[in-house]
C-alpha cells in the first residue's frame, strides 16, 4: 500500500510520573515530542495512587503542544497508539466518570486480602490459571480491596480500566481490555488469553466489570468530536487498544522474536524476555507481548532509574545525570566493596518482599560521593542479573539484549550492565522506544506497515553496542554474591 510520506503516527505513554507523546514518521524518526507531569499521592503507608483525570488532562495538553511546536496539520496523523503503566484499577461508572483515585503498580494496600485468598483459594490454583504470583501490586487485589473498603463505589462501578484503556475510552468511547495488560487480572488465563469465569466467581469479582479482551493492535474506535475538541486530534482518527508500557517499549526496542530481550531503564528497572513457549515462573511477572503469539517473561524492579534520580535529588542538586555518572567513572568496578541493594519501595521480582529496604553496605572513611553513585549503578545491574537468573531457572533464557529508557543514554551504565550480566547490550532509540512501540501498533493496524517484522526493520536501528568486559567478570561475580547474601541475611530485620 502506497502512503503519503507526510502520514504520521502518534504514540501516547501514560507513565508513572508523566504523560509523554511523540509523533513519528514512517521510518520511526520522531517529529516532535512533549510531556506533561502529574502528581502521585501517598495518603497512607503502602498507598500510592493517581487521579486518572490527571492522565487525560496531561494527554490533551501534551498532544496540543505538538501542534504548537510543529504547525503540523493534525489530519496527517494516520493512527494513535497508547501504552501505559501496569496494574492500575480505574473504576468508572456507566457515564465514564472516574469514581475514585487509581492505585498504582507500587501500591500494597491489599496485602491482607492477598494472604486471605492465598489460603482460601490456594496460591497454586491462582498461579496455575494466571501464571502470576498473587501479590497486592497487581490489579486483582485492588479490585477486591475496593469491594471490601469502598462498597458504595464498587456498587456504582461499571468497568475496571487500565491506564491506557482509560485514555482509549476518553478518546473514542470504546471500553476494552488489551491482551498485554490482562495479566494484572488473576482471573485471566495466561495460556488461553481468556477470562476464567470460574475463578472470577471464586474470587468474588463481577465478570461484568472486566471489559472485552482485544488484540493490542486492534482498532477499537475513532476519535470522537468531544475528544477532538479536547486534544486537537481530528475527529475520526483511528485508535488502537495499545498495551503495557514495558511491552510497547519491548516492541519499540525491536524485540519481536523468541529469546530477544528488552532491558528497561526508566523509573523502574527490569527486563522483558520474549518467548513463544509457555514457561512461567512464580517469582517473575508473566504476560502477553503486544506482538501476537508471544509471551513476555518480565522482571520488574522498583530500583531502576528512579534510584539514581532519588540520589540526585537528595545529594546531587544542581548536578546532571551525566555529571553524576562521570563521577562514578572515576571509581573502579566493584566500588571498593560498597554494595547497594536498590529496594527503595520494597521489591518486586524476583524476591517479592514489600518490606525490603534500600541498603548501602561497605561504608568506611575512604568512600566518596563517587563511590555512592557507582554503587547505585552496579546495584541496579545486580537486580537485572538476579531477574535474568530467575527466568533462566524456569527455562526462559535471554539471548539478544536491547536497552531502552533514560538509563540507556549512559554508556557507563550500559557497560556495567553488560559486564554484570555477561551479555552484550544494544541500544536503539532509547528515549522514544515506548511511544514508538505504541505508534507501531497503530501503524500495523492502519496498514502503514504490512506486519511487525516490516515495522521494526523500518523503525529500529542499533546505534551503540556494549560487549561484556571479561576482565571485570571476577570482581562483579564476587560483588553479586555479596549482593545476594546481604538480602538473605538482612531480610528478617
Amino acid at each position: 500500500m502506497q502512503l503519503n510520506m507526510e502520514q504520521l503516527l502518534l504514540g501516547i505513554d501514560i507513565g508513572t510520573s508523566a504523560c509523554k507523546v511523540t509523533l513519528f514518521k514512517r521510518d520511526g524518526a520522531p517529529v516532535a515530542t512533549a510531556s506533561e507531569s502529574y502528581n502521585t499521592y501517598y495518603p497512607k503507608p503502602g498507598w500510592a495512587e493517581q487521579n486518572p483525570e490527571d492522565w487525560w488532562t496531561a494527554s490533551c495538553k501534551a498532544v496540543r503542544s505538538l501542534w504548537k511546536q510543529t504547525e503540523i496539520n493534525p489530519a496527517s496523523v494516520s493512527g494513535v497508539g497508547i501504552d501505559g503503566q501496569g496494574w492500575a484499577a480505574v473504576a468508572v461508572d456507566r457515564e465514564g466518570d472516574v469514581l475514585c483515585p487509581s492505585p498504582l503498580w507500587m501500591d500494597t494496600r491489599a496485602r491482607e486480602i492477598c494472604a486471605e485468598l492465598g489460603k482460601s483459594i490456594g496460591s497454586a490454583r491462582i498461579f496455575d490459571v494466571s501464571g502470576n504470583p498473587f501479590q497486592p501490586t497487581y490489579t486483582t487485589p485492588k479490585i477486591l480491596w475496593l469491594k471490601r473498603h469502598m462498597p458504595d463505589v464498587y456498587a456504582k462501578t461499571a468497568y475496571i480500566l487500565q491506564s491506557n484503556s482509560f485514555i482509549v475510552y476518553r478518546l473514542t468511547g470504546a471500553v476494552c481490555q488489551d491482551l498485554s495488560q490482562a495479566y494484572g487480572l488473576h482471573c485471566f488465563n495466561l495460556r488461553s488469553g481468556e477470562y476464567d469465569l470460574a475463578l472470577c466467581e471464586e474470587m468474588g469479582i463481577k465478570p461484568s466489570l472486566l471489559p472485552e479482551i482485544v488484540q493490542c493492535h486492534q482498532i477499537v474506535g475513532k476519535v470522537t468530536k468531544e475528544a477532538s475538541m479536547a486534544c486537537g486530534l481530528v475527529e475520526g482518527t483511528p485508535v488502537v487498544a495499545g498495551g503495557l508500557d514495558a511491552a510497547c517499549g519491548t516492541l519499540g526496542a525491536g524485540v519481536i522474536h523468541s529469546g530477544q530481550t528488552q532491558v528497561q531503564g526508566g523509573q523502574a528497572g527490569g527486563m522483558s524476555i520474549a518467548t513463544n513457549q509457555y514457561k512461567m515462573s512464580p517469582v517473575m511477572i508473566n504476560g502477553f507481548h503486544v506482538v501476537p503469539d508471544l509471551w513476555l517473561v518480565q522482571g520488574g524492579t522498583v530500583g531502576g532509574g528512579g534510584a539514581l534520580r532519588w540520589f540526585r535529588e537528595q545529594f546531587g542538586k544542581g548536578e546532571s545525570f551525566d555529571q553524576l555518572t562521570a563521577l562514578a567513572e572515576t571509581i573502579e568496578p566493584g566500588t571498593d566493596g560498597l554494595v547497594f541493594l536498590p529496594y527503595m519501595a520494597g521489591e518486586r521480582s524476583p524476591i517479592w518482599d514489600k518490606n525490603a529496604k534500600g541498603v548501602f553496605y561497605g561504608l568506611d572513611y575512604s568512600k566518596t560521593k563517587a563511590h555512592f553513585v557507582r554503587a547505585v549503578l552496579e546495584g541496579v545491574a545486580f537486580s537485572l542479573r538476579h531477574n535474568l537468573e530467575a527466568a533462566a531457572e524456569a527455562g526462559t533464557h535471554a539471548k539478544e539484549m536491547q536497552a531502552m529508557g533514560g538509563a540507556a543514554n549512559s554508556p557507563l551504565w550500559m557497560q556495567i550492565k553488560a559486564d554484570v550480566t555477561g551479555k552484550p547490550i544494544s541500544v536503539s532509540s532509547s528515549d522514544t522506544a515506548t511511544t514508538l512501540g505504541a505508534a507501531i501498533l497503530a501503524g500495523v493496524a492502519t496498514g502503514m506497515y504490512d506486519n511487525f517484522q516490516e515495522a521494526t526493520s523500518e523503525t529500529v536501528s542499533i546505534k551503540r553496542r556494549y560487549e561484556p568486559d571479561k576482565n571485570n567478570a571476577a570482581i562483579y561475580n564476587e560483588r553479586y554474591t555479596m549482593y545476594r547474601k546481604l538480602y538473605q541475611q538482612l531480610k528478617d530485620v
